[in-house]
Parts: C-alpha cells; structure tokens; sequence
C-alpha cells in the first residue's frame, strides 16, 4: 500500500539538505552503551556486532538488527537512536557492521548495497541462539536497500516477523547519477571519499593485491563503482552492478511485514526511484512524505526542540507485530526530542 505519511516538518526544517543536515551533523551524539561482538565466517572473514547489554532480559524478548548506510557504523546517529528506543522497550538489539565497515574486512570484496549473505547468516545465527525470541530489523539507506532485497529473495522463507526501511536507493543506478546534481554533489563527494579510504587501507595492508587505477581520480559513483565495487564483488560492471542488487525488483516478493519510509525531496536520489503502488506487494505499507531530507525526518517536540520522528514511527509499527516489544516508560511510547 502507499500511502502519505503524517510525518510533517517545523517550518525551520523544510528544505531538504537542513532536514538531511540537521539529523547527520547539528544532532548530538545519543549516549548508548554497548557489548562488542566479532562473528567469524566460513570463508575466513568476520562480521562486527554491537549489542545492547541484554542481563536479565527473557529468553524470548525480541531481537532488532539494526542496517546501517553506506559509511554508517554505530557511530551513525540514526542507529543509536534507533538502538535507545528499542532497549526502552524491552528488547534486545544489535548492529550489523557490515564487512568493512568498522575495520577492514580480511578478503579483497567488501559489503555493497546487494550483499544480502552476511545478513542471512546472521538472521541465522540469531534464530539457533534465541530460538523463541521474534526477529526484526530496520534498515536505513544501502541498509535499507540489503533489507528489500533480502526479504524479497526469501518470500514466505524470511525469518523476520517485521521489518522497516529509510530512505532506500531503489534504483542505483539512477541514484548513482542523481546525486551528481546541484549541493548533492556534497554527499558524493564525502561518501565516495569514505569508500576510497576503505580501499586504501586494504592496499596497504595487501589485502587487495590487484592492480588498481588512481582513486584520486574516482570521484562519482559510475566511475568508482566500475572500476572498484564491481570487479572487487564479481559483478563485470557498474550497470551490471547496479542491475543486480537495486531493491526495486523485489518489492513485489517481500511477504513479511514492511514499513518503507520515504521523502519525495530526499537529496541523495529522483522522486523517479519512488515505486508505484503496483510495485509493492500486499505485505509493504509504503509511507511517503513531502518532506524529510535523506534518513532526516526532523519534527517539532516539546516547547519547539527538535524530535526524531524515525524513533517514534519504526517503534510504533513493531508495537502490534513484535511480540515482546512494549514500552516501559511512557517516553519511550510517544519517541524522544533532542
């Protein structure tokens, strides 16, 4: 179903890049406590886990993985304000660093927004540790993305109850050129230099032994994804690359439980990546706003101060189809400001 979100801006917040600013940059820091994890992989790599402390929580209290962006880790605001609400009700919670993301992976391929394996394996791992405990997970851009595109590979055969996505990159491709155009290039610019630090940290270290252009000189998406994501993931090319892992083509074969939130001015992409209603099957309930930035969603709380709208929905949409998942605390009902 799509649908118009009730999400509505303060008349300070409209434009889109304060939206995106405000949430990524003027917000402070959301205080979080949290146990690391390393979880080894058949093929000798490992992924980074962060999880709420969990003592004294029941066997069967629900689980909350939480999909970081495209250079997100747990330092990403949106994550640990996502992670603050969920131990406010009840549950355990947990970040997946995808591979890269908070050190260098061991192997030459590094995460990308069509891997959906490690996130399998990791639904995996949760359901042989906590067989009683509910599965959900919410994914935020590339996150969001990997999210889509796994529950639709898996249909009926997803093991999570529910699920919730921000601000996706439907299309990569036309995202990949979007985000070239006007102040976006900002965004461009510090993702792909976040990504050429990657590389070159796995150059350094010989993990990636292959000969390799001058990055310096990779400063979009097209370019950087043919000449790095795509031959260091298997894929022959950008195009092939952004063909096989956009989420677009299996919204219609997602059978859990979906919210999708989205901003029609999101900067980091074309109002054209927003699906149709024929897109979408009967398990998505496809939120879309005016407004909202990319994973922005800034509202007005209390006596003006600002409220992170994202951590009042997603909680409210796993009220109902999470069991377990209940506020302890009124706040934690009606989300937090500041």
């Amino acid at each position: 179903m799509l649908t118009t979100s009730e999400f509505k801006p303060p008349f300070w917040l409209r434009n889109p890049h304060a939206q995106t600013l405000f949430a990524s940059q003027a917000r402070p820091m959301p205080p979080l406590s949290v146990d690391s994890e390393r979880m080894e992989l058949a093929d000798g790599d490992f992924l980074d886990l962060s999880w709420l402390p969990e003592a004294g929580l029941p066997e069967d209290a629900p689980v909350v993985v939480v999909l970081h962006g495209l250079n997100g880790s747990l330092e990403s605001k949106y994550a640990r304000g996502l992670l603050h609400q969920v131990a406010a009700h009840g549950s355990r919670g947990v970040l997946l660093h995808f591979r890269g993301a908070s050190i260098p992976n061991r192997l030459s391929n590094s995460y990308h927004s069509g891997e959906t394996g490690d996130l399998g394996l990791l639904l995996d791992r949760l359901r042989e540790r906590y067989p009683h405990a509910p599965l959900a997970a919410a994914g935020y851009s590339l996150g969001g993305n990997v999210l889509l595109k796994y529950l639709g590979e898996r249909g009926c055969d997803s093991l999570l109850s529910c699920a919730v996505a921000v601000s996706v990159p439907y299309d990569l491709k036309t995202c990949a050129y979007a985000v070239q155009n006007g102040l976006s290039r900002i965004y461009q610019a510090h993702l792909i230099n976040g990504m050429r630090e990657i590389v070159e940290a796995k150059v350094r270290d010989r993990i990636i032994d292959r000969p390799l252009p001058d990055l310096s000189t990779l400063r979009d998406f097209p370019s950087f994804d043919n000449a790095i994501t795509a031959p260091l993931n298997g894929f022959a090319d950008a195009h092939d690359y952004y063909a096989q892992a956009s989420s677009r083509a299996y919204l219609k074969s997602i059978r859990t439980p979906t919210l999708i939130v989205h901003a029609r001015d999101d900067p980091f992409m074309s109002p054209t990546v927003i699906p149709t209603a024929g897109e979408l099957s009967d398990a998505i309930r496809f939120e879309l706003s005016e407004h909202g930035g990319h994973v922005g969603f800034v509202a007005a709380g209390r006596y003006g101060a600002p409220a992170y709208w994202l951590e009042q929905r997603i909680p409210d949409y796993f009220r109902g189809r999470l069991p377990g998942f209940e506020p302890a605390t009124e706040d934690a009902a009606v989300g937090q400001a500041g």
